[in-house]
């Protein structure tokens, strides 16, 4: 059984074990190192300030992970998002990732969110480090790529590509609202 819930800080072990996993051994993120705890938590109480930051469990166990963050970070970019999702490479496959991006897209359009955008590295050509999977998971979800970085990063030694896939879930209109933080949200605050 799967149950979806706010992350907590508390579970930041588990879901730095699951980043880990990215992190040395594919090019999914480009980082290089794994994060201290600390420094993962940090990220963790920065974003769940202002977005939602979700985990799926199936019995008991945390299998995923997904969140929100700013899209540039200029006021003027508020009603667009940056989302991230790592599933433990064991639970790839079985839904996780799409019930996880149901709830999360959910939470941001509750909010007043209307452009969400991913980040996807791609591969010129699949190998060990990366796949194609990344950018054909958001495909099936009704994102679009609105952009390509050639060779932008390097890790294991070769060049990766970047692009960005776009998904508008709100209607843009004039005098938009403004986007509500998700904490309030869930408090049930109403929006200004």
């Amino acid at each position: 059984m799967l149950l979806i819930r706010d992350a907590r800080v508390e579970d930041a072990p588990r879901l730095l074990e699951i980043y880990a996993h990215y992190v040395r051994h594919t090019a999914i993120t480009f980082e290089y190192a794994v994060p201290s705890l600390a420094e993962f938590e940090g990220r963790m109480r920065r974003t769940m300030e202002r977005y939602p930051y979700l985990v799926v469990q199936q019995d008991e166990t945390v299998q995923g992970y997904a969140y929100a963050g700013a899209f540039v970070g200029r006021s003027a970019y508020d009603w667009s998002c940056e989302l991230s999702i790592y599933l433990s490479h064991s639970a790839v496959g079985q839904g996780m990732g799409k019930a996880l991006y149901a709830a999360l897209e959910a939470a941001l359009k509750e909010m007043g969110i209307l452009n969400l955008y991913a980040c996807i590295a791609l591969p010129e050509q699949e190998d060990e480090y990366l796949t194609c999977n990344s950018a054909r998971f958001h495909g099936h979800l009704g994102f679009v790529t609105v952009g390509t970085f050639r060779n932008c990063g390097c890790k294991f030694g070769r060049w990766y590509h970047m692009i960005w896939m776009e998904k508008v879930i709100g209607t843009h209109g004039e005098n938009q609202p403004p986007v509500t933080a998700y904490p309030l949200v869930r408090r049930g605050a109403s929006k200004a």
